[in-house]
């Protein structure tokens, strides 16, 4: 734990504010996206961010050579779904024990999400997120690929290629940093994200 509160009392005026509020999240899409979100809605935000996560399922698939007919989860029986939303399962906890540990080592609170609002991990859920694209779904994906080869639990398969990945790209430092950036108390600079 830190020894100051610098960055939880930041990002508690960043989080009062509704403005500075829509520019943490803005600024957050604007690293899951890869470019400027321009709309000030975050009702629009998130529906932009539904269209894109369905097609970074798709190509994901496509790149590692899975059939993929939509994501399907059963929260009574998650094992019921095909292996690839397995995989996904396990990476999504995989990726938010990851931010759990980045929000925590920064000091800033779980509760006070920019997109995400009625969790208790609400802002874990945003820093989880930044990685939903690209990582999450390169673990997921390329551990079903290796499931279909063998006969070894893909969550075990999931676990160990998160690892493997969250150590080659430095995942928590990353997020580590990006949240400094994001609860920076002058705001998120959006062009240096």
């Amino acid at each position: 734990m830190p020894d100051t509160s610098a960055v939880a009392r930041s990002q508690v005026t960043l989080w009062a504010d509704p403005e500075r509020r829509m520019a943490v999240a803005r600024a957050m899409y604007a690293i899951r996206f890869g470019e400027i979100v321009r709309t000030r809605d975050i009702e629009v935000l998130r529906g932009q961010e539904g269209a894109r996560i369905k097609r970074s399922y798709q190509l994901a698939a496509e790149r590692f050579n899975i059939p993929w007919r939509g994501r399907d989860y059963d929260r009574a029986d998650p094992e019921a779904a095909d292996l690839a939303n397995q995989a996904i399962n396990h990476a999504a906890v995989a990726m938010t024990a990851a931010a759990s540990v980045a929000v925590a080592a920064v000091g800033a609170i779980p509760q006070l999400g920019f997109v995400h609002e009625d969790s208790g991990q609400s802002f874990v859920l945003d820093i989880a997120d930044l990685n939903r694209h690209d990582v999450m779904l390169d673990i997921a994906f390329g551990a079903a690929q290796e499931a279909i080869k063998n006969s070894e639990s893909i969550e075990r398969l999931t676990r160990r290629r998160a690892a493997r990945i969250f150590r080659q790209q430095a995942v928590i430092p990353t997020m580590i940093d990006r949240i400094k950036g994001l609860l920076d108390p002058n705001g998120p600079d959006e062009e240096n994200l």
